[in-house]
This record gives C-alpha cells, sequence and structure tokens, in this order.
C-alpha cells in the first residue's frame, strides 16, 4: 500500500493512497475515491477509516464518488458498517452519478446516507447542521 502525505492549505493533512485520497478536517473524514469502490479497496479503506475514526474522533464521513462510477458489494457493506456514526453524525456520499445512486437506490443505502451534489455541499450541510444542534 502505497501512502503519501501531503499537507493542505488549511493546515490539515491529505493522505494519498494508490486508489483513494483522505483528509480529516475537524471532525469530518473526507474520501476521494480515484478507483472502483470493490472488494480490494473496500478492505484497504476499512482499516484506515476504522482508525481514523477512533484516532481522530471523526463524527460525519463524506465519500466523494464523483471520479468513479461503480462499486460493488464490498462498498455497499463498508458504508453501511458505518452505522455508529450515526449516533454523533452522518454519511454523505458526495458527486454521486447515475450508476452509484442506482446503487444507492437498489440497496437501501439511500436511507442512510445524506446525497450531496458535491463535497463542498456536503460539507456545508456538516457545519450548518452543527450550528442548528
Amino acid at each position: 500500500m502505497q501512502e503519501e502525505h501531503v499537507a493542505v492549505a488549511d493546515g490539515e493533512n491529505e493522505v494519498r493512497h494508490t486508489d483513494y485520497i483522505y483528509m480529516v478536517s475537524d471532525k469530518m473524514l473526507v474520501i476521494s475515491m480515484i478507483a472502483e469502490l470493490d472488494h480490494h479497496l473496500a478492505d484497504e479503506m476499512r482499516e484506515v477509516i476504522d482508525d481514523v475514526i477512533d484516532v481522530r474522533g471523526v463524527e460525519d464521513i463524506i465519500f466523494d464518488f464523483s471520479r468513479i462510477n461503480f462499486m460493488d458489494s464490498a462498498g455497499i457493506g463498508l458504508m453501511g458498517r458505518y452505522r455508529k456514526i450515526h449516533e454523533k453524525g452522518r454519511i454523505y456520499v458526495a458527486g454521486a452519478g447515475e450508476g452509484i445512486s442506482r446503487i444507492l437506490l437498489i440497496s437501501g443505502l439511500h436511507k442512510l446516507v445524506v446525497v450531496s451534489s458535491d463535497v463542498n455541499d456536503a460539507a456545508k450541510k456538516i457545519l450548518e447542521g452543527k450550528r442548528g444542534n
């Protein structure tokens, strides 16, 4: 697993893996997939996400699907397993095209996640929700 740490403008760290990039800002985890979300990628991401949630106290997760069109059942399971996030925050799906949107609907995940047009829209919804509490 190739990993590269990059400092970004807001002082947070962005971590680039071969098939995805993730960044934690405050208590928000943003994961941008570069490759299709299949069982190989889901297994790797599961370990990373679990660690980031435990270490950084993540409350909200944004899965950015703007660069991919496919996820298999392992990807569905990856997103569905973070129900513990619902105690403090939500799971957001950003930039989902027609294929991913159809998978969310057929799998029932659309009932567990907040669908957003892009990462900025999802982050805005998170911040608005925190201010409203």
